[in-house]
C-alpha cells in the first residue's frame, strides 16, 4: 500500500530543516563503531534520498530502496542534481531479495516503525540479513516505547513553504495499547501562492513503538545479534526520555 500518496511531493518541504549531514555524520560513526570495513551500504526505506547522498560524499557507496515511486521519482531528480552516484529502485523491504551483497544494511527515520505486524518487521530483518554477508551490519531507528509511553504524542502544527506552496500540517495522534501502535493522522493545508487555492491531503501513517527484548528476540530469529541500543539523540544509553532509539546488529 502506498503511505506517502500526495504527501511524498511536499515531504521535502516540510523536513528542508532536518539536518541530513549531520544524522548522516552519527551514522558513519556508529558504522566505524560496531563494524568493520563497511563501505557498501544498502538503505532500506531511502526516501527522498538525503541521507544516502551525504553517506556517498563521505566515501559510502550506496544503493536506495523504497516502496514509494514517488519517493523514488524525487531522489532520482535530486540524485542527478547534486552529481552525485547512487543506485535507487522502488522495492518493498518486507520481500526484497538481491544476489549482490552488502557491508551494511541502515534503515533510518523510523521505516522501520512503519512495520507494524510481527511479520511484517520479522520479514524486513529476514531481507536485511539476506543481503549480507557473516559479520554484516545492520544499523535502524524506531520510535521506542519507554520513550513514546513516557512522553505520550499529541496534536502538533507544523508550517513550511517551497517556491509554490505554503503548508499547514495538522498531526492528530490515536494510540492503541493492545499493538503498541500510533496512527498519526495527518491533514495537510496546501495554499498556492500564486493564486490562493488551498488543497488538503489526509494521511494516516500506522506507527509501531519498539521495546528492546522484542527486537533482540526478533533479530536472532532473522539471523542477527543485538550489539546495542542507543538514543538518536545524544548517541547515549536509552532511557523513558529517549523517544527514539538506533539499533545495531551483527549477521551470525
Amino acid at each position: 500500500m502506498e503511505v506517502f500518496q500526495e504527501y511524498a511531493y511536499y515531504y521535502n518541504a516540510f523536513y528542508r530543516d532536518k539536518n541530513y549531514q549531520e544524522e548522516a555524520e552519527q551514522i558513519d560513526t556508529l558504522l566505524k563503531r560496531y563494524g568493520e570495513n563497511v563501505t557498501k551500504l544498502i538503505n532500506f526505506g531511502c526516501g527522498t534520498g538525503r541521507h544516502d547522498m551525504e553517506l556517498v560524499k563521505m566515501g559510502y557507496a550506496c544503493t536506495g530502496i523504497d516502496m514509494s515511486p514517488m519517493m523514488i521519482e524525487l531522489a532520482r531528480e535530486q540524485v542527478k542534481e547534486a552529481g552525485v552516484e547512487l543506485a535507487l529502485s522502488v522495492e518493498d523491504i518486507r520481500s526484497f531479495r538481491s544476489e549482490k551483497k552488502y557491508d551494511g544494511v541502515i534503515s533510518l527515520f523510523h521505516v522501520m516503525s512503519y512495520q507494524n505486524e510481527n511479520s511484517d518487521i520479522l520479514s524486513a530483518f529476514q531481507s536485511a540479513r539476506s543481503v549480507l554477508e557473516s559479520g554484516g551490519i545492520f544499523l535502524f531507528d524506531v520510535w521506542y516505547g519507554p520513550g513514546v509511553l513516557s512522553d505520550p504524542p499529541a496534536v502538533r502544527v507544523k508550517e513550511a513553504e517551497d517556491e509554490r506552496f505554503r503548508l499547514v500540517r495538522i498531526a492528530r495522534p490515536a494510540m492503541y495499547d493492545t499493538k503498541n501502535i500510533v496512527d498519526v493522522n495527518y491533514e495537510i493545508f496546501i495554499i498556492d501562492k500564486k493564486t490562493g487555492k488551498v488543497k488538503v491531503v489526509h494521511e494516516t501513517h500506522k506507527m509501531r513503538y519498539f521495546f528492546r527484548p522484542e527486537l533482540e528476540f526478533l533479530l536472532k530469529e532473522a539471523g542477527f545479534e543485538l550489539l546495542d541500543n542507543l538514543d538518536c539523540q545524544t548517541l547515549t544509553e536509552t532511557d523513558f526520555r529517549s523517544w527514539t532509539s538506533y539499533f545495531m546488529a551483527r549477521a551470525v
